[in-house]
């Protein structure tokens, strides 16, 4: 199948987050079945710390992932906060700085967004306690292994398929952008 990776752009500075403990173990539970199979290499974080870094870096990635060639796939994981209404509004600013770096919207469609609305920490509370409340910040975490046991929880329910009840708007919409890069992945 050639060179296949995932490289992920996040919030926050390595080592002082549960953004790269989620993510890893989400991608390793999840197994996509285009991406290399090596250890511990599933995923390349690359923590950016604020989500306008994300944004800054995310054209240049993207060149990388391209000029990497395979099935190597950009995603990007940052906040919306209260700076923007939903995935979708902050998608259009990573879309003005990418237009002005020179992407092409059909490279930038390849990007793989992943938008919790304040903190992945509300995403998590709802995976182990089947509430959260988007409109305010998750509780801190004191442990990784909460994380960890919340991404696996997440990756059972995509590897199900099926509707989850009042899930948070924010991780229904990211579900729907990994929903759109399976069918991509099944047909390239």
């Amino acid at each position: 199948m050639g060179r296949t990776q995932i490289v992920c752009l996040c919030e926050s500075a390595k080592g002082s987050s549960i953004d790269e403990v989620f993510i890893n173990k989400l991608m390793k539970a999840l197994k996509p079945p285009w991406v290399r199979a090596q250890g511990s290499n599933v995923v390349r974080a690359q923590p950016c710390g604020s989500r306008s870094e994300v944004i800054k870096r995310t054209p240049e990635e993207l060149k990388h992932c391209l000029t990497a060639g395979g099935h190597t796939t950009l995603m990007v994981w940052a906040d919306c906060d209260d700076k923007c209404d939903d995935g979708d509004a902050l998608k259009t600013e990573f879309w003005k700085e990418a237009k002005r770096s020179g992407i092409t919207q059909s490279d930038f469609d390849r990007i793989l967004f992943i938008f919790a609305k304040y903190r992945l920490e509300n995403w998590i509370q709802f995976l182990n306690t089947g509430q959260t409340n988007e409109a305010e910040e998750g509780p801190r975490l004191k442990h990784n292994k909460e994380a960890a046991d919340a991404a696996k929880k997440l990756a059972d329910l995509c590897q199900a398929g099926q509707a989850v009840k009042d899930m948070p708007p924010s991780l229904t919409w990211s579900c729907k952008n990994w929903r759109a890069l399976i069918e991509r992945m099944k047909t390239s």
